[in-house]
């Protein structure tokens, strides 16, 4: 039986295709229409405040289009990726064994140290030690690329899809955890956000003992609280709701990633994911709307070397860092194989979006 094309829309993540190629034809057509859209303001706020060191100050909260989408509406993207996590990590799941879920992690770590030292490598080789302090930026992931081009590859039901989202999450989390800490203005308080996230956490299991089955109850009080601690924190608060969803009712076992049968769950993690997942698909396509605007004639130096740290470094460093951690004796999920980490490998690489957000990159990418 034939789709419906705007299905088929849904089922492929074009929206995020679209809304990419969208964003980079109206960039490099009309630049300063593009910057306005995505820097208008919703509420009123003045639409570009800086601080002292030159740098937009986000003490208010995310109040342009740009920043409602990564800061807010991103963190529903990110709680499906965790909710396929977690259930990749129960039993029956692909990750369920200590052994298969160290070696995502330990990809992980080769995944942030390849692009560093391919980006310094190239400081070194153009000569450019101005742009050394750059090293971070090619570490993060662009979870929402890189799912897109695994799913492509391995279709649905693949180990590699789990193992690369936990790689991808990590990665990420890590790579802005860096990021934060490297290019730091000294207004994240960490103590505030690891109160949040405990107490949020808390509250989830007080839910979830409760008995509470909807999943709104933990998005409002434990989501809200969560973000504002990443927020305060100086983290990416589109994480918020990661450290959440493990709280929600699930069930027991899990049965496959995007199994038919998981449409047939009653339990609140499913509930939530089948009522925001077209809803995410539509945010995917904004999200690529407001963050693939990069005009061609701000590609220099900087760009070259985040790409080939992107590009370059993150496959080689992921399929070392497995192969070594094979040779370790940990072990990647049944029925993935060696090949399979090195096409991860390159999905990961797909993370623009994260570097064009990233202070080291808005301060050298003109160079």
């Amino acid at each position: 039986m034939k789709q419906h094309p705007l299905k088929q829309l849904f089922d492929y993540s074009a929206f995020l295709i679209i809304g990419t190629v969208v964003a980079f034809l109206w960039a490099n057509l009309d630049a300063d229409s593009y910057t306005s859209f995505v820097d208008t303001s919703l509420f009123g706020v003045a639409e570009h405040v800086e601080t002292g060191d030159g740098e937009p100050d986000h003490s208010r909260g995310p109040h342009t289009i740009k920043q409602i989408v990564n800061d807010i509406l991103m963190c529903f993207f990110f709680a499906l990726a965790a909710k396929e996590i977690w259930e990749s990590l129960l039993p029956g799941g692909h990750l369920s064994t200590p052994r298969k879920a160290a070696m995502p992690l330990v990809a992980t770590v080769g995944g942030m140290i390849g692009p560093a030292v391919v980006y310094y490598a190239g400081c070194q080789i153009w000569d450019r030690p101005d742009l050394v302090r750059g090293w971070a930026v090619p570490c993060a992931t662009d979870i929402a690329f890189s799912y897109l081009i695994a799913r492509f590859v391995f279709g649905t039901g693949h180990p590699a899809i789990p193992f690369l989202l936990l790689v991808a999450v990590a990665d990420d989390a890590g790579g802005l955890v860096i990021l934060a800490t490297v290019y730091a203005k000294g207004g994240g308080n960490l103590v505030v956000f690891f109160a949040c996230v405990a107490t949020a956490v808390g509250l989830g299991l007080v839910l979830n003992r409760l008995g509470v089955k909807s999943f709104w109850p933990y998005l409002v009080v434990p989501g809200l609280l969560s973000w504002y601690g990443f927020h305060v924190g100086g983290l990416h608060p589109a994480l918020a709701l990661v450290p959440v969803i493990p709280t929600l009712p699930h069930a027991k076992r899990d049965i496959g990633l995007f199994r038919d049968e998981e449409g047939d769950r009653k339990d609140t993690l499913n509930a939530f994911e089948h009522w925001w997942q077209n809803p995410v698909e539509l945010i995917l396509g904004a999200f690529g709307l407001v963050n693939a605007g990069v005009p061609l004639g701000s590609v220099g130096v900087p760009t070259g070397l985040v790409l080939a740290g992107l590009f370059i470094g993150k496959p080689i460093g992921i399929t070392l860092f497995a192969l070594f951690g094979r040779g370790c004796g940990l072990k990647l999920p049944r029925g993935m194989k060696v090949r399979d980490v090195v096409v991860v490998g390159t999905a990961a690489g797909i993370g623009f979006t994260v570097a064009c957000s990233s202070p080291a990159w808005r301060s050298t990418r003109n160079c």
